[in-house]
């Protein structure tokens, strides 16, 4: 397959595909009626018709549309339309990071290009749009008990904590299969750190915790410290330190000099973050929209019905283990989010 650098956008009669060397990609993002999948499926089809030596895929990121009305629908098409055409034509869900076609697996070339262009889509999709993603919350709050308390669990309160129903808690340990331990009395935690779940998470968590940046372009910028000591005074309701001061908290031998950029958790549920203590915290600050430009202040929703946050003496709270953990991988801090990790792994296991 003949992929191009580059980007473009192939006009239709109902908005815009991607387009990657002959592949032309249309991302719909939380489609929930099975009408906006058959007019998807339609500008597909009458683009690559135009076009022989050209295939079409249709992606569906964070829909509610179950996998048997899709299959459904494909075969409602598969009736009326031409065969060579369809043949060239590939419908896939996306969740939690997940790439899977329904009628035909995604060529393993594709994946990245199309797990690139989604990432991109839910960046510029506005806040208020994007539900809670609960698959992310439920592996999050099983990562954070394994890593603190290392106790199993009632699916109960899995539910309770995350805010979600019991189908959806259900739905995710069955995803994550033999990585569960299921006792006795149903009770469930993790047997061990899952490595591949938590890179996926990572790869994520932008998206899921809906993360904004903020920079000071004044030219005389505060410390994150400086600044911290300034949302003591404001005291913002749901604000918790994370980050590498979070980190910290921690693991005070966490190997880094000096604190590159302030992360602050925010705990706001399903609703939309409420961003306007950031203008109260320092007037020079700005919104940053480019993810690989130099941060300030960045703020990342926290939308588990319970923050787990832990109190701070001072004031505000310290985020909790895990969402300071995924700061460190947003910030590049590789070398030091493994250690944290690994002082993280440590620790729970020196606990009775």
């Amino acid at each position: 397959m003949n992929l191009k650098s580059q980007t473009s956008r192939f006009r239709n009669f109902d908005g815009s595909l991607i387009r990657k060397g002959n592949a032309l990609i249309d991302i719909e993002l939380r489609a929930d009626a099975i009408r906006t999948v058959r007019i998807a499926i339609m500008n597909l089809v009458y683009a690559i018709a135009r076009e022989p030596q050209t295939v079409g895929y249709l992606v569906l990121a964070g829909s509610r549309i179950t996998e048997d009305r899709l299959k459904a629908e494909w075969q409602r098409a598969d009736a009326i339309l031409k065969r060579e055409v369809l043949n060239r034509l590939t419908i896939c869900l996306e969740e939690d990071g997940r790439l899977h076609g329904i009628q035909r697996e995604l060529p393993q070339a594709m994946h990245a290009v199309i797990e690139n262009e989604v990432r991109m889509a839910w960046a510029g999709a506005p806040a208020q749009s994007k539900r809670a993603d609960y698959s992310f919350i439920v592996r999050k709050i099983l990562l954070h008990q394994w890593l603190t308390s290392g106790e199993p669990v009632t699916t109960d309160w899995l539910g309770r904590t995350a805010g979600c129903s019991y189908p959806t808690v259900a739905r995710v340990l069955k995803e994550l299969g033999s990585v569960v331990e299921r006792a006795s009395d149903r009770r469930v935690r993790l047997r061990y750190f899952p490595q591949e779940e938590f890179e996926r998470m990572a790869a994520n968590a932008e998206v899921a915790r809906l993360t904004v940046r903020f920079v000071d372009r004044s030219g005389q910028p505060r410390s994150p410290e400086a600044r911290v000591r300034r949302l003591e005074k404001m005291r913002p309701a749901g604000v918790a330190i994370g980050g590498v001061l979070g980190a910290r908290h921690y693991y005070s031998e966490l190997d880094l000099v000096g604190t590159p950029r302030l992360d602050l958790s925010l705990h706001c549920g399903e609703a939309t973050p409420g961003l306007e203590f950031v203008k109260e915290l320092d007037p020079a600050l700005e919104r940053e929209d480019d993810p690989r430009a130099p941060a300030s202040v960045v703020v990342h929703a926290v939308r588990h019905a319970d923050a787990l946050f832990q109190l701070r003496q001072g004031g505000l709270y310290w985020a909790d283990p895990v969402d300071c953990l995924l700061d460190l991988r947003e910030s590049r801090l590789e070398s030091q989010a493994n250690q944290f990790l690994e002082a993280l792994k440590s620790g729970r296991k020196s606990k009775p």
